[in-house]
């Protein structure tokens, strides 16, 4: 089982009750930002958690752990056809994320397509317990690492590789109205 669906199983199962990440939280004894961090697949949680987060959603533990499908032995595909997820309230910020390998069942990196669009709310500075690393495709991105003052112009056909744990954040560039880029995480491994 990887994070990505682990992840989308909790949120599907919370959403088809009409569930609240504040009523999970306070039904599992979690917080409502460890349930945020756990669905938006920021972290991965412990057994004893997903078994507080299963009992609060009336399930047992192994039902948050089924696929409806085995992941194939390799896959071929396009970046229009990544499956559109949610990631951090991204569409606030005018971010849109795709998974392109979410038919891959068990692998060791999540590799998205992020579009970023022009919003009125920036987001804040963010870090994960993952390594990154992000292709810039088209447009132009001002790359935020560590503080404010601490800014990279990328244009497209720039890379960056992140360690773990770097706060950073993205926005368009002065005049870009559309940018386009694939990030790949490495899985985490955090109890």
């Amino acid at each position: 089982m990887d994070l990505l669906t682990l992840s989308q199983n909790i949120r599907k199962y919370r959403q088809l009750q009409n569930m609240t990440l504040d009523q999970l939280a306070v039904k599992s004894g979690l917080s409502k930002g460890f349930i945020s961090q756990v669905e938006n697949f920021r972290l991965t949680p412990s057994l004893k958690a997903l078994d507080r987060i299963g009992s609060a959603l009336g399930l047992e533990l192994s039902q948050l752990f089924q696929t409806e499908q085995t992941g194939p032995e390799f896959s071929f595909d396009n970046l229009e056809k990544g499956e559109l997820i949610q990631r951090d309230e991204g569409d606030e910020y005018g971010i849109l994320y795709r998974a392109l390998a979410y038919r891959q069942i068990g692998r060791l990196m999540e590799p998205f397509m992020i579009e970023y669009h022009p919003s009125d709310k920036e987001r804040d500075f963010k870090m994960h317990d993952t390594e990154e690393f992000f292709i810039l495709l088209e447009g132009q991105l001002e790359f935020f690492i560590l503080r404010a003052d601490n800014s990279f112009s990328m244009k497209a056909g720039d890379t960056l590789y992140l360690k773990a744990n770097i706060p950073h954040k993205v926005r368009l560039s002065a005049g870009c109205t559309f940018a386009r880029a694939v990030s790949v995480y490495t899985i985490g491994k955090k109890d």
